[in-house]
């Protein structure tokens, strides 16, 4: 077994916030992250893929077919976008970087087919980011 990873950048706003909460306890919870303005983040997203080495290629996966995949899936809908209000499968949900990285991998999984899909790892800023290995 081979993990192979691609590195993608995007960059998107949003705020956390709990509808069923008052204005108070949100802010008490999230702090400046439930500024009514929103605020963004330079979000970096790995995407790691596993499987054989293929006798014919060499390599586990045609990257270049990964990256449109992500591109098409995913950073088509979230670059430059509100979380909260442009992006569809973000809709009804906390706008947190876990569930961002859940979500993200809801999108990959059907379309990754060739290998599977390991791990989507997001950083949202230097010092913070979250894994997720799927269900």
């Amino acid at each position: 077994m081979i993990y192979l990873t691609r590195k993608e950048h995007f960059n998107a706003a949003h705020k956390l916030y709990n509808s069923k909460w008052s204005k108070e306890k949100n802010e008490a919870v999230f702090g400046k992250c439930a500024n009514e303005n929103w605020h963004g983040h330079n979000y970096t997203l790995y995407v790691t893929v596993k499987g054989e080495v293929g006798e014919e290629t060499g390599y586990v996966c045609d990257a270049k077919k990964l990256s449109l995949i992500i591109n098409d899936k995913v950073l088509e809908k979230v670059d430059h976008r509100n979380l909260n209000l442009d992006v569809d499968f973000m809709k009804g949900k906390i706008c947190s970087t876990e569930n961002l990285a859940i979500g993200i991998w809801e999108q990959l999984a059907p379309h990754i087919k060739e290998v599977k899909l390991h791990c989507v790892k997001l950083y949202e800023t230097e010092r913070i980011y979250v894994e997720y290995f799927g269900k």
